[in-house]
């Protein structure tokens, strides 16, 4: 069993950056991959980044591919998500999830675990 919890997030202004982080429980985290989701209200899911477990590939979603970086700290059981130059349409809850894979992957039917969920709002 894996438990991720997430900290980070808040309300920034347009422009502004925040970082997202999610700490896991276990011994196996670097053999997950891990990824970020986010949920806008009235709004499905839909994938943001996800990263390998030896963190040598990434993948980003079109919308936020150059604002947003993706980065673990096998050490630290960690991985975070940095979101720089946040747009209004960025807000939404964020979540952090982990599959029991080698390779990142960007369905969210493919993950096994998933964090408690984060609110980010980004004002105009």
């Amino acid at each position: 069993q894996v438990q991720l919890v997430q900290s980070g997030g808040g309300l920034v202004q347009a422009g502004g950056s925040l970082r997202l982080s999610c700490a896991t429980s276990g011994r196996t985290f670097s053999s997950y991959a891990m990824g970020w989701f986010r949920q806008a209200p009235g709004k499905e899911r839909e994938f943001v980044a996800t990263i390998d477990w030896s963190s040598s590939s990434t993948y980003y979603a079109d919308s936020v591919k150059g604002r947003f970086t993706i980065s673990r700290d096998n050490a630290k059981n960690t991985v975070y998500l940095q979101m720089n130059s946040l747009k209004p349409e960025d807000t939404a809850v964020y979540y952090c999830a982990a599959a029991g894979k080698s390779y990142g992957v960007s369905r969210a039917q493919e993950y096994d675990y998933w964090g408690q969920g984060t609110q980010v709002t980004v004002s105009s």
